[in-house]
């Protein structure tokens, strides 16, 4: 006899709760294998395919596309073979990257048997039916969306999901069609479930759930809920008088666009908000003479061997810089009320993408060399790119540098990436009048700045570090002190 898994929404790591369905990658009666991805989801990280670490026929989804789920929340239910022995299956240990899956529960729900039950090892026979049910064809194993469920006596168009098709399918069922259980196990795996109507005082016993094989389910508990308190609200409201007219002076609504901050957008304006919040920050700024940096660049890249980017160079440069001011490479813990002063780099880079702005971490960058940091800095610039940076990769930053100079533009006040303590912003590179040697000349200049948090330092230290940093990139020859 096959057994029916539900997969719930894991646990994607760094603090991230929920998720957004994108786009299903399975359908209802499709066969999956362990380890296939089934769902696309965007996090307030990153966009993560979601593998599946059970093999089987997928019975049930739950949530359409562009649905929020928290964690925990059921994504799909597999109907599996029976394992060799025992009622144990192990999960596959790679639901995501990073994130492997434990063990599964030592005891699972088993099918229990009716009228349209699959027999035991026909799996062929439950994706002949999913099938059937894209196409059209009536089947009883086909689950509905969660929150059909109805309590005993209230309208509904079928009786308990998983049971065959009786005399009273497709009609209004009434207390004489359908009634309440009053012996033998509820079918409830969620202690959350039990503990919600428990809370409430509804008897499980009297509803029919909307999950396999009449699995009941938090959707159900909430559904009797709001029907019993509707009903409620019903036999105590007063009789219905016309609703006054608003004042001649109330306003409408702003019209226009109006977009929904969730995903990324909503995660980096809860990130910058709290930052504008709890961080007292300051900004410094100095222009520099780029020309014998970028000269060292080209004359790097003609020397033969993999071709060095500029920002690498200027992430060695930050690297350098705060070996020699660890203080701007600090978090604040207001709780203990300490700076915390951290002993790797972990280089954090503003990458612009379709889906917003998203700050990719190079781990361990005051360990890396120009080659090295260059690789880095593609490979995360591509996954930015394309949405398939993990969460691990977007989070655990120490400091950020942030080249804007790729929007054409000078100058900038940015604000510092929470819980981070400093940001070194780098203008356009650009031809200017400079005086060089006494002469006046056309030199490449850039401006650089600084914005810091005033807790962990005071200004003398923001601006020995940005002078240090406009030394390196006048005189590339200064780094070669600190390599």
């Amino acid at each position: 006899m096959p057994q029916v898994f539900e997969f719930k929404l894991p646990d994607l790591g760094e603090g991230l709760t929920e998720a957004e369905i994108v786009r299903w990658l399975v359908e209802v009666g499709d066969v999956v294998a362990v380890d296939q991805p089934v769902v696309e989801v965007e996090t307030a990280k990153a966009m993560v395919d979601i593998p599946c670490p059970y093999a089987g026929v997928v019975t049930a989804r739950f949530g359409e596309e562009g649905t929020e789920l928290p964690v925990g929340a059921p994504l799909i239910t597999v109907a599996v073979g029976a394992p060799a022995s025992g009622d144990e299956t192990e999960g596959s240990g790679n639901v995501l990257v990073g994130y492997g899956t434990s063990e599964a529960p030592a005891r699972r729900r088993r099918v229990r048997p009716t009228a349209s039950a699959t027999p035991a090892g026909q799996l062929s026979g439950v994706a002949a039916n999913g099938a059937a049910a894209r196409e059209g064809t009536p089947t009883a194993e086909r689950a509905p969306a969660p929150g059909v469920a109805r309590p005993v006596g209230t309208a509904a168009g079928h009786g308990a999901v998983g049971g065959p098709a009786g005399p009273g399918h497709g009609r209004d069922m009434t207390p004489a069609d359908e009634e309440p259980r009053s012996e033998g196990p509820v079918p409830v795996i969620s202690p959350l479930v039990r503990r919600l109507a428990r809370e409430h005082g509804l008897d499980l016993r009297e509803l029919h759930g909307s999950g396999p094989d009449g699995l009941i389910l938090r959707a159900d508990v909430e559904y009797a809920l709001r029907a019993a308190s509707a009903q409620e609200r019903v036999a105590k409201a007063p009789a219905v008088t016309p609703a006054p007219a608003p004042p001649a002076h109330a306003k409408a609504a702003p019209e226009g666009i109006r977009t929904p901050l969730k995903g990324i957008r909503g995660a980096v304006a809860d990130k910058l908000s709290r930052s504008r919040r709890e961080i007292p920050d300051a900004t410094c700024w100095v222009d520099a003479d780029a020309t014998e940096l970028m000269r060292a660049r080209t004359a790097m890249n003609a020397a033969g061997g993999p071709k060095i980017s500029l920002l690498a160079l200027l992430a060695r440069i930050c690297t350098a810089a705060l070996a020699r001011f660890p203080e701007l490479n600090s978090t604040v813990d207001m709780e203990a009320r300490e700076v915390v002063q951290l002993d790797q780099v972990h280089l954090g880079f503003a990458a612009q993408t379709e889906r917003g702005l998203v700050v990719p971490v190079v781990r361990d960058a005051h360990a890396r060399d120009a080659e090295s940091l260059t690789v880095e800095f593609a490979r995360l610039t591509e996954a930015a790119r394309t949405g398939t940076l993990r969460p691990a990769e977007l989070t655990g930053g120490t400091f950020t540098l942030n080249n804007y100079g790729v929007f054409g533009v000078d100058g900038s006040t940015p604000i510092i990436n929470h819980p981070e303590a400093a940001m070194l912003g780098v203008g356009r590179i650009i031809p200017k009048p400079w005086v060089h040697e006494g002469e006046l000349a056309v030199r490449q200049v850039v401006e650089l700045s600084l914005t810091f948090d005033h807790r962990v330092c005071d200004g003398g230290t923001a601006g020995g570090f940005l002078r240090y940093v406009a030394d390196c990139v006048e005189q590339p020859a200064v780094l070669l002190r600190t390599l």
